[in-house]
């Protein structure tokens, strides 16, 4: 089965679940079908077969869990929780400084590492309760 028409397939399924009203189901996989003509569906199909071979590359800077974000909110985590707290403490103590040291707002960071811990730990439970191969 090529990814077109299991994109399709799905997506007809979804449009049928979460749109009970006829005509709203109707509307929503004409617009489905305009986005095949169009090609979008493709393009998403393409970028799905890019996805496999980037999760394929033994290398954790590229297959690891969306890298770039990922490592930006690792390392901002590690500085605020980390890092940052124990230099204060020991240039205090040994150094008597008593200046200030760079803060990074981790609120945003922290909503994002947070959420993509969320869906790895939601993606480990299916894989052990056997989901993940159905």
């Amino acid at each position: 089965m090529d990814p077109i028409t299991a994109i399709l397939g799905i997506g007809n399924k979804l449009i049928d679940h979460f749109f009970p009203d006829a005509n709203q189901a109707a509307a929503a996989k004409l617009r489905l079908l305009e986005m095949q003509q169009n090609g979008d569906l493709q393009v998403m199909a393409s970028q799905m077969d890019i996805n496999k071979i980037e999760a394929a590359n033994p290398s954790l800077f590229v297959s690891g869990w969306r890298p770039f974000i990922g490592w930006v909110c690792g390392i901002s985590l590690t500085y605020a929780a980390i890092i940052e707290p124990v230099s204060r403490f020991i240039a205090s103590v040994m150094f008597k400084y008593s200046g200030a040291f760079p803060v990074i707002d981790t609120t945003l960071t922290l909503q994002i590492l947070l959420g993509l811990l969320g869906l790895a730990g939601m993606r480990s439970w299916e894989k052990k309760e056997g989901v993940a191969s159905k």
